[in-house]
């Protein structure tokens, strides 16, 4: 659509100027016509209006001539009504002239009506408020680029009035280049002054270092680092509900294992096959094996000392429901067994290639127990933060173990809604630093619509748009989910583009100017002034492409994107003095972190060993000399150490914790083949040698002894 309007400027000053002038020159005339009653001496009227006599317009300059003299002060007030017209026609003018430019001026939007927000609505938004994730600061911040040993630089000369934060369910997502400011100016910050729980995807080990030693002042910081040996452990295996739950649980399990990077849309015959086998298998370790992790899950598929095939018949006859087999545990091993030698093989092998990262020891072992579990991130009395670091050189060894784990605890943790008050004491933040490295995690696609609803807010960030539609593809609805986007510019055309798009189109109005009249004219006769609607991007590709360092474009759902400045948290005195406080670096430090020794059902009836700190002694015996203490002192019906052997007592009833063996008094059935199954693990469970090295304990158990014909007692600490 074209507006055009073509406007002759000299001839209508020149008639609005001439129109105020005869007009205030008549109405002089009649003025002094009327004050001199009309006479006859005036001359006579051009005309007359209901018997008043209209003279010419010029006539009083006339009479002034003649008659001045007898009433000078008819003439000097005839003078200013003459002079005031002359005023009053330039004041005229000058309104014309400020009201025609701001009709050229005007916002019109024929082809869009996008803008940038104003402080004020940002402020009426509640972004600058006290809380909330660290989005950008106000555009009034000052900064200037340096170069020192040709490296560029932005220095921060005067901080922005406001800090932009979002505090609201909805997620965000931020995409921007490498080394573009991303930790700086959002996830640190973020990190520093998020007051709820966290887990933090932190691939450098940067994030902890930066913030774990503020966060540890109000939270739980637990740093979950599977390839390094200072870790606290987390066992996926254990948060496997037993009962109506398991199945569902181990089947979530499997689709992550069998699906490493997240790549596969469909699955073809020997992962399916192999999927099938990993659930029964993982449903048999945990009832029936001692080493309930994925690391004891690969060990039993590949023990050396039996074959496969016998494997699979003593999972088709173990009782794990008391005197009868698991009927998935059953149904898995008959479909293996029915299967050819040859085909057999090969689901084993595809079920083993999805167990190699746990042959590593340094992740078996940190994946073998739990220190924590999933409902403590939201329902602990203080705030936790979990860390899960992995060094770049391991990112894609270990990328199988992070998606389970992230995963996991996102099913879990979006399982149940409460419709009276809130499920949860903390809200959780995902801060998923570098998103798109984890691969598509299916979960986060499909749920992240209403993550919301159960507490949970993502803080998603990428390098760019391809890399989000490399993982989920071209029609993905990651970014459709996020409310909140930021920016930081672009280094390809592609996302480019697609940010110009987001940002919108406005309508521009362009004005021409035509000149006629002769070239040595002491004035051009006509100036014609065309003006036509035109749609512009607010920001173009290329502008998007060289935006400058130190600005952020933040969008948000139901609001006009805003052109702020970025954070940089180490030249900003509200996060400089609470960045790189001392961290927790030592094995022995992150578990003084820790709550308490998670609960636990598959070790049946033993609900857990707590840590020194804890009175809880539910599910432990104490003991003796030569005797078995239950918690009110009775005996339960055991008197003396040697009568233990006399008692048959399900290995079930027996956890192995830190190479200590507890048994649980709540169970009291025994059954037959106990004693066969303690004689088979006699050896692994004889750790008379490290009993001597252990007498000082903060809260005393008496741990039994195995040897091969007696039981001995010592003093121990958990």
């Amino acid at each position: 659509m074209k507006s055009q309007r073509t406007v002759n400027v000299f001839y209508g000053h020149v008639f609005t100027g001439l129109a105020f002038m005869f007009f205030g020159t008549w109405g002089a005339t009649q003025y002094v016509a009327a004050r001199l009653g009309y006479q006859s001496q005036l001359g006579a009227p051009v005309f007359s209006i209901n018997g008043v006599p209209v003279y010419e317009p010029w006539a009083w300059l006339f009479w002034a001539y003649h008659y001045e003299a007898y009433a000078p002060w008819v003439f000097d007030h005839a003078s200013w009504i003459t002079n005031g017209s002359f005023f009053l026609m330039f004041g005229v003018m000058v309104i014309l002239a400020i009201l025609r430019a701001k009709k050229r001026d005007r916002k019109s939007d024929s082809y869009g009506s996008a803008r940038w927000s104003t402080e004020k609505e940002l402020v009426d938004s509640g972004l600058c408020g006290q809380h909330g994730v660290v989005l950008a600061q106000s555009g009034d911040a000052r900064f200037h680029q340096t170069n020192k040993d040709d490296e560029t630089k932005w220095i921060m000369d005067k901080p922005g009035g406001h800090l932009l934060r979002h505090n609201g369910p909805e997620h965000v997502f931020c995409f921007a280049p490498t080394r573009s400011g991303k930790g700086v100016g959002l996830v640190i910050p973020t990190m520093l002054i998020w007051p709820g729980s966290v887990i933090a995807y932190d691939i450098k080990k940067e994030l902890w270092a930066a913030t774990a030693g503020w966060r540890k002042q109000f939270s739980h910081c637990w740093r979950f680092e599977p390839t390094s040996p200072d870790s606290v452990c987390f066992n996926p295996l254990l948060e496997i509900r037993k009962g109506q739950y398991e199945v569902r649980d181990v089947q979530n399990v499997a689709d992550i294992l069998v699906d490493p990077d997240g790549s596969k849309e469909r699955h073809d015959h020997w992962e399916k096959t192999g999927h099938a086998l990993l659930v029964g298998v993982i449903l048999h370790v945990l009832y029936a094996e001692k080493d309930k992790s994925l690391s004891g899950v690969a060990n039993f598929l590949s023990d050396p000392a039996r074959e496969i095939n016998d494997t699979l018949n003593y999972m088709l006859s173990f009782r794990h429901l008391g005197d009868r087999t698991h009927p998935v545990v059953a149904a898995c091993a008959r479909e293996m067994l029915n299967k050819s030698e040859n085909e057999l093989s090969g689901v084993v092998s595809t079920a083993m290639s999805f167990l190699g990262l746990y042959r590593d020891p340094v992740v078996a072992k940190n994946t073998a127990t739990s220190d924590f579990c999933i409902q403590d991130l939201m329902n602990s009395e203080n705030p936790v933060s979990l860390y899960l670091v992995v060094p770049p050189s391991d990112i894609d060894r270990t990328k199988p173990l992070m998606r389970l784990i992230l995963n996991q605890f996102g099913r879990r943790l979006t399982e149940k809604l409460e419709y009276k008050g809130t499920h949860y004491r903390h809200r959780l933040l995902f801060m998923l630093d570098e998103f798109p490295s984890l691969g598509r995690l299916g979960f986060f696609e499909t749920e992240l619509a209403f993550m919301a609803g159960y507490g949970i807010k993502c803080f998603m960030i990428a390098q760019s748009l391809n890399q989000i539609e490399k993982a989920y593809g071209q029609n993905n609805s990651i970014l459709d989910n996020a409310h909140v986007r930021v920016t930081y510019g672009a280094l390809d055309e592609r996302t480019a583009k697609r940010i110009s798009d987001m940002l919108g189109q406005a309508t521009e109005i362009r004005a021409q100017k035509n000149l006629a009249g002769g070239r040595l004219s002491p004035w051009l006769g006509h100036i014609m002034v065309s003006e036509q609607e035109s749609p512009r991007p607010l920001l173009t590709p290329g502008e998007i492409l060289q935006l400058p360092g130190d600005e952020a474009l933040v969008m948000i759902g139901n609001m006009a994107p805003y052109r702020g400045k970025k954070v940089m948290y180490y030249q900003d005195k509200r996060f400089k003095g609470r960045a790189w406080l001392p961290a927790p670096e030592s094995l022995a430090e992150l578990r003084s972190e820790l709550i308490r020794q998670p609960l636990n059902e598959w070790y049946s009836g033993v609900s857990g060993i707590p840590l020194p700190s804890s009175t809880n002694t539910n599910g432990l015996i104490s003991m003796t000399e030569g005797s078995i203490l239950g918690q009110d002192g009775s005996t339960g019906g055991i008197t003396s150490g040697t009568e233990v052997l006399d008692k048959e007592i399900d290995l079930d009833d027996v956890v192995i914790f830190k190479n200590h063996l507890y048994l649980d008094e709540n169970n009291k059935d025994v059954e037959e083949e106990c004693r066969r199954d303690l004689e088979d693990a006699e050896d692994a469970m004889n750790i008379q040698q490290n009993t001597q090295s252990n007498k000082q304990s903060l809260d005393r158990r008496r741990i039994i002894e195995f040897d091969r014909n007696t039981i001995d007692t010592e003093d121990l600490p958990l």
